[in-house]
């Protein structure tokens, strides 16, 4: 039974009764449904990237099978690369789909990083306008990619949490 457009408890009987609820190139999915919902936004993503994918109306859900999350999560981390590293300053970097969805994380870390780096915004935004600010912001952070994978498996390889510089002058390097 669905009352407003959400399941109730009848109809939430897990998912491993439930198969995907997609239409993969015109053949129904029979992989079993996981805990990953065929959200607007991610039916935008799928028309955007021209799969064909549809969500088949029969079904009273809208849980997809891990196979077709993984597809759908592929095409929306791959970005478009140039065969130069030198080129930072191209036009493609606002029609890169972010590798990150700053919409995930809690307004608290939103509002941290906001005031660690002075974003100016209107008061009373909401969640989803703060996001959206931040991650303009986000998008126009220079990265050196060579350096950031240095510095990240330097910390994976030492188990540190923060970068340490050694300096020489207190003495911690032998001479």
């Amino acid at each position: 039974m669905s009352v407003n457009g959400f399941s109730t408890e009848d109809d939430s009987r897990g998912s491993q009764e439930q198969i995907c609820c997609l239409i993969d190139d015109g053949d129904r999915c029979s992989r079993p449904a996981g805990n990953a919902s065929y959200s607007k936004r991610i039916q935008k993503t799928v028309a955007q990237r021209k799969l064909k994918l549809n969500i088949d109306h029969n079904v009273r859900h809208i849980y997809i099978c891990d196979y077709h999350k993984g597809v759908i999560q592929s095409v929306r981390t791959k970005r478009k690369r140039k065969d130069s590293d030198d080129d930072a300053g191209s036009n493609d970097q606002d029609t890169d789909v972010p590798e990150v969805d700053l919409f995930q994380l809690q307004v608290n870390t939103l509002r941290r990083y906001k005031r660690h780096y002075k974003v100016q915004t209107r008061p009373g935004i909401n969640k989803a306008q703060l996001a959206d600010t931040l991650m303009k912001h986000f998008k126009t952070i220079p990265v050196v990619e060579k350096e950031a994978l240095t510095f990240f498996i330097y910390m994976v390889k030492n188990n540190k949490g923060k970068f340490e510089h050694k300096n020489s002058a207190n003495g911690d390097s032998p001479s």
